[in-house]
């Protein structure tokens, strides 16, 4: 057993399960990916989300709950929208002993975010083009890995992703003084040249969070390996329980 390996054992609480939430216009298939190597290495379960038909926001809240009343304690994480969605419930459930959040995309009004504006205008191509027109838009003008997992996750959405787009748009979580209200760890991983997800938002998140860790990858490694969003995280976590850990400030 390694010594981060010991450092996790002994966390208390220990959490028993890592909720995973992905990001708009994808899903848990891609969610299993990016964070089952993560629950893994932590000997968690791994419960990912699909987003519900009734709303992305109130379909994750509804499935942490649930997770929750399953679960004494957990990890709860996403990738973009889902990492605001599990910051925000995080705040106020003590169940909750960290959050993994990949790729912030705002912070506070999401009006202005370089992925509202893409929520928005791929609700413009959905108008105009239909939903597989839009598919094939995407597909044209991304990189081919980015091409293909939207293209799978778009037609596995299907019809309910128009309204799903105009929800992100305007998503108006998390706000500052949310974020600066966690009181369990904050892990964050972000690209560093990632267009759609500034990396300065993520550093803006771990300046206002009490406990915050920041690591970061690249667009080509992300394509590459989703599960690197996960395992980043996990890096992030045990930095910051070692940080923590009494045994940690007594060793020479």
């Amino acid at each position: 057993m390694t010594d981060s390996d010991t450092e996790f054992a002994t966390v208390s609480p220990r959490p028993s399960a890592l909720v995973a939430l992905p990001g708009t216009g994808s899903d848990a298939d891609y969610a299993r990916r990016a964070f089952t190597p993560a629950a893994r290495a932590l000997g968690l379960e791994l419960i990912a989300v699909d987003p519900s038909a009734d709303g992305i926001e109130v379909g994750y809240r509804r499935a942490l709950d649930a997770a929750a009343a399953q679960h004494r304690h957990l990890l709860v994480g996403g990738v973009s929208i889902g990492a605001c969605v599990a910051l925000d419930w995080a705040v106020d459930d003590e169940r909750c002993v960290g959050v993994f959040a990949a790729l912030p995309p705002w912070l506070g009004s999401a009006h202005d975010a370089p992925a509202s504006h893409s929520a928005r205008y791929t609700a413009e191509l959905i108008d105009r083009l239909g939903l597989e027109g839009a598919i094939a838009a995407m597909v044209a003008g991304s990189p081919a890995w980015l091409g293909a997992e939207l293209s799978r996750s778009w037609s596995a959405i299907g019809p309910v992703l128009r309204a799903h787009l105009d929800e992100a748009a305007v998503l108006p979580i998390p706000t500052r003084d949310r974020v600066a209200a966690l009181r369990v760890p904050l892990i964050i991983t972000a690209a560093v040249d990632d267009p759609v997800h500034p990396i300065a938002v993520a550093r803006r998140w771990a300046e206002c969070a009490p406990q915050a860790v920041l690591r970061s990858v690249t667009l080509e490694q992300w394509g590459a390996d989703a599960a690197i969003l996960g395992r980043e995280c996990v890096r992030g976590w045990l930095a910051a329980i070692g940080a923590q850990s009494p045994s940690r400030s007594q060793r020479p």
